[in-house]
């Protein structure tokens, strides 16, 4: 059943969602070659409790991290540890915290030293299939209009979008109603309406869309080991319109980075 929010919760998730995203601004000044994805979450872990929060994926389905680390082919659910990152490398950072009895939760993929063309090229179309999908995410709209717009753009690209894993609502569960596909047909799923949540999440392949998981029964990669890319964000209704709870600009501070992209979204 989808969980309808009032405007006052929907400023609490803000405050939520928030300070997942100042964690990750925090995080980006330390992604570099030489570090571990350890010394990262523990980094996350104090922030997080520093700000009067829990983190929020910490024993959540027994997880044993404040974040998932995914580096290269893999493509959600790593798990932290201690073994360096190297330049060239990419990896997703999915952080969540529960404050205010809400919970907030997105992800950016970072570069790690200089990486290639290629994979640049990824990182960036799958974070503009992420705001084509915010787009979609309006009243009168469905569902898979939201999938529809993330599969078409990256699709041309020739790349795969990731079935088995989807976006999610979000409110006093870090996973409510409804799924959230990345691809799919329009007109087809759920309709939206005013005060609906959800985290937007493109999990995007550079080769096939199919996928493997690791024997730790958490870590998810690439059938063909190729890159995959991830960016979510928390997305309220508002007005009609999708509003953005979190925000990549405290990231954008840290790594000195221009940008308008989330401009139409916000309050």
């Amino acid at each position: 059943m989808i969980k309808i929010k009032t405007r006052e919760e929907i400023e609490l998730m803000r405050e939520s969602a928030l300070l997942v995203s100042k964690t990750l601004g925090i995080l980006a000044q330390e992604v570099k070659p030489g570090v571990t994805t350890l010394f990262l979450d523990k980094l996350a872990e104090t922030f997080i409790r520093d700000h009067g929060a829990i983190p929020g994926f910490l024993g959540l389905y027994d997880f044993p991290n404040t974040l998932c680390m995914s580096p290269n082919a893999q493509v959600v659910h790593g798990i932290p540890n201690d073994k360096p990152l190297e330049n060239g490398d990419i990896i997703s950072i999915d952080c969540g915290v529960l404050k205010n009895g809400f919970y907030g939760d997105h992800a950016y993929t970072f570069e790690v030293g200089e990486v290639t063309p290629e994979v640049k090229k990824l990182l960036d179309i799958t974070k503009e299939s992420l705001y084509l999908g915010i787009r979609e995410l309006k009243v009168g709209n469905r569902v898979e209009d939201v999938g529809y717009a993330i599969q078409h753009h990256v699709e041309k690209h020739g790349y795969g979008v990731v079935r088995e894993l989807v976006g999610h609502g979000l409110g006093t569960k870090m996973h409510e109603d409804p799924q959230m596909p990345n691809y799919g047909k329009r007109g087809r799923g759920k309709m939206f309406v005013e005060g609906m949540v959800v985290a937007i999440e493109p999990m995007i392949n550079m080769g096939t869309h199919k996928i493997d998981q690791l024997r730790d029964g958490w870590t998810i990669l690439t059938r063909d080991r190729k890159p995959s890319a991830h960016f979510e964000h928390d997305v309220a209704i508002v007005n009609g319109k999708p509003q953005l709870l979190s925000t990549f600009q405290y990231i954008y501070d840290a790594l000195g980075i221009k940008s308008d992209e989330e401009q139409e979204f916000r309050p």
